[in-house]
Parts: structure tokens; sequence; C-alpha cells
């Protein structure tokens, strides 16, 4: 019977890499606005922004 791992389960794309930023007040309302818009935490309008960028 195999041994069963401990912890979370590993995922497929994880989110390992660590990204600091300084941003202006306007900046932050910016993202402020959206996220409250889209009903989402600031880290996941961050990601949603990076993905814009890519369809430019």
């Amino acid at each position: 019977m195999p041994t069963k791992k401990r912890g979370r389960p590993v995922e497929e794309n994880p989110k390992n890499i660590r990204l600091d930023i300084r941003v202006t007040k306007e900046e932050l309302q910016i993202l402020d606005d959206y996220c409250e818009r889209k009903n989402v935490k600031r880290p996941q309008g961050l990601r949603d922004g990076i993905k814009a960028l890519e369809n430019l």
C-alpha cells in the first residue's frame, strides 16, 4: 500500500516568484478600484494586468 503524502497537493504551475513593487497613490487607487469592481484581491488584479499586456 503506497504511503500517503501530507500537506497541500503540488500545483501544476506554482506561484513561487515574489515580486515587490513601489507604486504611487494614484496607481494604487486604480488597482484598488479595479479589484473592487472585479471582486478580486490585489495580487490577482496585478496578474490580470500582466496578462492584459500579453495581448498588446
